[in-house]
């Protein structure tokens, strides 16, 4: 079966954004932990988490992923955006739990001139920091595009995290269609080659999600700028060929296209029914 979702806003809720997923097919969704330009969470609700949990469980829900705000940069020149990045990812974690054995996705960050490996040692200090034995939430780091200094716009330099993180079985990859191919690998021609490439710099078990996006920009822009699917230089049939790869069909896949939810209804359709062609 496919686990395909999409961007879902929490604004009205958890319970809401359960029922908004079901209302268009999806079986998985993603979400802002707080307002992604800014710091503010809202206050928990404990009756609106337990509703989602009813949906979760009744209709059988792939993992969901949480996304940290786009404002979270743990490699930061500056102490005191360091300072929030650590206290928001330890608030976000800590809340996280209570939709337990989810995942939490954040942008790596950008070094700002530093360096990559003074970035990636930031990066890896934050995580010592955040991360609890005791946790059941899984934190992923993003793969990037290359756009300017940040940090996890290669395979390696994702890795160079990992190694240096004690806890490293907390955390996972999420591979990003429109920014990997944006950041030189091209999943268009030649997948097979890019999976192995991540197998053997990372190990495909850590690959745990995917944003499944279509690219405004040509292969290698290092850009990012999210397209609807089909609508640009990845194309459909490379996205198809994604979600029904044998070592990445069982992974859920979060759309994060510039659509409305009517527009995410449609792309659902689209590729389930293009799934069950392959795989049915």
């Amino acid at each position: 079966m496919l686990n395909i979702g999409c961007h879902l806003s929490s604004a009205k809720g958890f319970t809401n954004m359960g029922k908004e997923a079901l209302s268009i097919n999806a079986n998985t969704f993603q979400f802002f932990t707080r307002n992604p330009r800014g710091a503010k969470a809202k206050q928990i609700d404990q009756q609106d988490i337990a509703g989602l949990c009813n949906i979760l469980k009744q209709h059988r829900f792939a993992p969901l992923t949480a996304h940290a705000p786009y404002t979270l940069n743990p490699c930061s020149a500056d102490p005191s955006i360091r300072q929030f990045a650590l206290e928001t990812m330890k608030d976000d974690l800590e809340r996280m739990e209570l939709l337990p054995h989810n995942y939490y996705n954040f942008h790596p960050g950008s070094h700002v001139k530093q360096g990559v490996e003074k970035g990636i040692n930031l990066i890896a200090d934050m995580l010592n920091k955040v991360l609890k034995p005791e946790q059941t939430t899984t934190v992923l780091l993003e793969t990037m595009s290359g756009k300017g200094s940040e940090v996890g716009r290669s395979f390696e330099e994702l890795k160079a995290i990992l190694d240096k993180v004690d806890l490293s079985d907390k955390l996972g990859i999420c591979l990003d269609t429109c920014h990997v191919y944006d950041g030189g690998y091209d999943i268009v021609n030649h997948l097979d080659a890019v999976l192995n490439e991540f197998d053997a710099i990372i190990g495909l078990e850590k690959l745990k999600a995917i944003h499944l996006n279509d690219s405004k920009n040509p292969y290698k822009s290092h850009k990012d700028r999210h397209e609807v699917i089909g609508g640009g230089y990845i194309g459909i049939e490379a996205l198809v060929r994604i979600i029904t790869h044998p070592k990445l069909c069982h992974l859920p896949f979060y759309l994060e296209t510039p659509n409305e939810l009517e527009g995410y209804a449609k792309e659902i359709a689209v590729l389930r029914e293009k799934y069950n062609a392959v795989l049915c």
